[in-house]
């Protein structure tokens, strides 16, 4: 194993290392990274000594010796490797650059830059330029319109996690700004605000027939995300189907990846633009739509890589406090283990996540389809005619010159599959990446029927 320019290798936790120069060089570079102690600089893995110690250590020191704070931007885990324990440090790409050690300022003393697999002193001329283009509008630094604010909900769920909020927690959670005023962070936190999270139900496919609408908000965001969690939880239905083997459950979402999406919306979103996530469950599908595109610095190759930039540290850090996240970036790669980036759609200004359900009745199709989606003769046949084998979606798509998605698979494939006359090559896992389609045996006569006496079906 070695160094790269996002992994740092430190034998052991000592006086003489400099651990805040090592965390400032990833917070000021573009990806961030990783440190570990307990493997030398040759890639052995030689273990750490005093593991609970040193994480408090490392934790204080980040917290004390670094500004702007970092606070919501690492975290410090404990990992095995070679059967021995060592000490991880995720460091997050910071948006307050440039970041520096605080006894020495915005000095080339104080300010490091990761350039391969160093950690070097940043140039003055660099300095000026990451200040001169620093974020001034989060959420931490912009004051509350409401000072009056209370947290009773805050301190309720701190409890539950034995974690009791003390009488500087605004200090110590960054609830306010420099002159002492409580802060927009503070406002999505507090017990009273005017947020509020919308959930909404259609009975079909689109947005023209509304049977549920619910607000969750007007209240502190831990509460509100949990409400949502609960109400998708109850919605997230586990359908069966038996077989002369084996009884077989599904639900419509997979909930680990699903709940991974709430979250992501709820802490990553711009509510610098007083705009909160929406939530929408149509028959076929849920929507999950975030305000704010990718953060500046981060690109979608870095994005569904796991690199983080996090929109609101302040929020980051109570959420993982109360462990509603665990480590920095590990959401979206939890989300790709069940679903294809596709699902993810980027605007300027939003960002939205579709999860197609997993499994729907016959009877669900028959009440709930518009009639311009039902099966076409046309499209169908069309369809069979390309099948040479086993197909991705993609592939089907581009056979057939189709470049909408959506209209691909309301009018092609999931006539097709209703059918029977196509079928997944992994049933037990149809939102698998991997994922393909073949003719069933009835499709393969429909098509062979097709080809040799024109007609309908």
């Amino acid at each position: 194993m070695a160094e790269t320019n996002r992994i740092e290798y430190k034998r052991e936790l000592n006086n003489d290392l400099d651990i805040e120069k090592e965390v400032i060089a990833f917070l000021n570079y573009s990806e961030g990274g990783l440190i570990y102690i307990g493997i030398d600089k040759h890639g052995n893995v030689v273990g750490a000594s005093d593991i609970d110690s040193d994480m408090l250590k490392i934790k204080d020191r980040i917290k004390n010796n670094i500004s702007p704070s970092a606070m919501g931007l690492f975290d410090v885990v404990s990992e095995h490797k070679s059967g021995k324990e060592l000490i991880k440090i995720i460091v997050a790409s910071g948006s307050e650059k440039p970041y520096f050690k605080r006894k020495y300022g915005m000095t080339e003393k104080g300010c490091f830059i990761r350039v391969g697999s160093a950690a070097e002193p940043m140039p003055k001329t660099m300095i000026e330029k990451l200040f001169s283009t620093r974020t001034r509008n989060s959420i931490g630094l912009i004051k509350s319109h409401r000072q009056d604010l209370s947290f009773q909900q805050l301190r309720i769920y701190y409890e539950e996690k034995k974690k009791p909020l003390n009488k500087q927690f605004k200090k110590n959670l960054e609830l306010v700004t420099e002159d002492g005023s409580l802060n927009y962070a503070a406002y999505l936190l507090a017990d009273e605000n005017n947020i509020s999270i919308k959930l909404a139900k259609y009975k079909s496919f689109n947005r023209n027939e509304l049977i549920e609408n619910n607000e969750y908000g007007y209240c502190s965001l831990i509460k509100a995300t949990q409400s949502i969690l609960d109400k998708i939880t109850i919605e997230n239905k586990t359908f069966a189907s038996i077989t002369p083997k084996e009884r077989k459950e599904q639900r419509l979402w997979n909930p680990i990846a699903i709940r991974e999406a709430i979250i992501n919306a709820i802490v990553h979103n711009d509510y610098t633009r007083e705009v909160a996530p929406k939530f929408e469950i149509f028959s076929d599908r849920i929507e999950i739509t975030s305000a704010g595109s990718l953060p500046d610095g981060l690109n979608q190759t870095e994005f569904f890589e796991g690199f983080s930039i996090p929109r609101n540290k302040e929020l980051m850090r109570v959420f993982k406090d109360l462990e509603l996240v665990e480590q920095l970036g590990s959401g979206v790669p939890r989300i790709l283990e069940h679903y294809d980036k596709e699902c993810f759609h980027f605007t300027e200004n939003f960002t939205r996540m579709v999860f197609p359900s997993s499994i729907m009745t016959i009877s669900q199709v028959t009440a709930q389809v518009p009639r311009k989606y039902r099966a076409s003769t046309a499209q169908v046949k069309e369809l069979l005619s390309v099948f040479t084998g086993e197909h991705s979606r993609l592939e089907l798509q581009e056979k057939l010159s189709l470049a909408h998605r959506e209209n691909f698979r309301k009018k092609y494939l999931q006539p097709a599959l209703e059918q029977k006359l196509i079928e997944l090559t992994i049933p037990d896992k149809p939102n698998s990446r991997k994922q393909k389609y073949r003719l069933t045996a009835k499709g393969q006569v429909y098509k062979d029927k097709k080809k040799s006496k024109p007609g309908s079906m």
